[in-house]
């Protein structure tokens, strides 16, 4: 497999070909994410993605599929169901193809397009919410608008597409952590996805959130303001059937619960560990990782 760069991927795909059919990502903008600011986003010749595939092919046991890099969905609609057709030509045993994208490459596709591709395998996507709050988000350079991203998820879900998002814990720093925190429990009912996760912010250097932080402009929470914010998210969404979890290496707090079924049980743990402040309960640092 011909992979350029750094490849990362959500942990819920840990077994699946990843099949890089980009390269980068088509905003790469925001403050906290130094992924792919070495790498420029090009779409890759469909002539190394078929070598790829035909490699791919002699494996065993291939049945999920991951597209590389940071949003394939940039691709142009012809050329992306041509590339999910090859998937399924090459690898017949495929029960799923999955992608990160964002609000505005997902707002270039129409339903129908979206549609389009799930018919052709695509049956996840991955979107990186961060935050609900609309100072943030221009703070951030996410270069979309809350009223964006609700739309682009919804129009995910309206395909048939299972969707996940992400959202990050101690973005707003302690000056905006509560509502932060509350503003995004909002988009998150707004949104109401199949998945949620939220990870714990952890400075990449070279970023320009990473700076703040370094000149003393930026101020994390403690780790029980991180853990005060999951609380406050989970008790302030509503979610009609979603699948919340804080289980990523970031995280002080590891929580798995189907909302809003467990949500009293989930908030009675959380509210637990905030009162004892007991560390033997949380992760500790050394074991903190992106």
């Amino acid at each position: 497999m011909d992979y350029e760069g750094l490849i990362i991927r959500p942990p819920s795909e840990a077994y699946s070909l990843l099949l890089q059919v980009t390269t980068g990502c088509s905003h790469n903008k925001c403050t906290f994410c130094g992924t792919y600011r070495q790498k420029k986003l090009k779409i890759k010749p469909l002539e190394q993605i078929k070598k790829d595939l035909r490699e791919a092919s002699s494996y065993d046991d291939v049945d999920k599929v991951f597209l590389c890099d940071g949003d394939a969905l940039i691709i142009p609609q012809p050329r992306l169901e041509e590339i999910l057709k090859l998937i399924n030509d090459n690898l017949p045993n495929i029960n799923r193809i999955g992608t990160y994208a964002n609000a505005k490459s997902i707002l270039r596709k129409s339903v129908d397009e979206l549609k389009t591709l799930r018919s052709l395998g695509l049956k996840i996507i991955y979107l990186g919410v961060e935050t609900g709050n609309v100072d943030l988000l221009k703070k951030i350079n996410k270069g979309v608008t809350y009223e964006q991203m609700v739309t682009a998820a919804r129009r995910v879900k309206e395909a048939g597409i299972i969707l996940s998002v992400t959202v990050i814990l101690g973005l707003g720093g302690i000056e905006k952590s509560i509502e932060h925190a509350r503003d995004t429990a909002k988009i998150l009912t707004d949104i109401d996805p199949d998945y949620a996760g939220a990870l714990t912010l952890m400075f990449v250097p070279e970023t320009e959130l990473y700076e703040d932080y370094l000149a003393g402009r930026f101020v994390l929470p403690d780790k029980f303001g991180f853990i005060r914010e999951l609380y406050l998210m989970i008790a302030e969404s509503n979610f009609t059937n979603c699948y919340f979890t804080s289980n990523h290496a970031s995280n002080y707090l590891s929580v798995k619960a189907y909302l809003p079924r467990e949500k009293e049980k989930i908030l009675e743990m959380i509210s637990s560990v905030i009162k004892e402040e007991d560390l033997s309960r949380i992760r500790p640092e050394y074991l903190r990782g992106l």
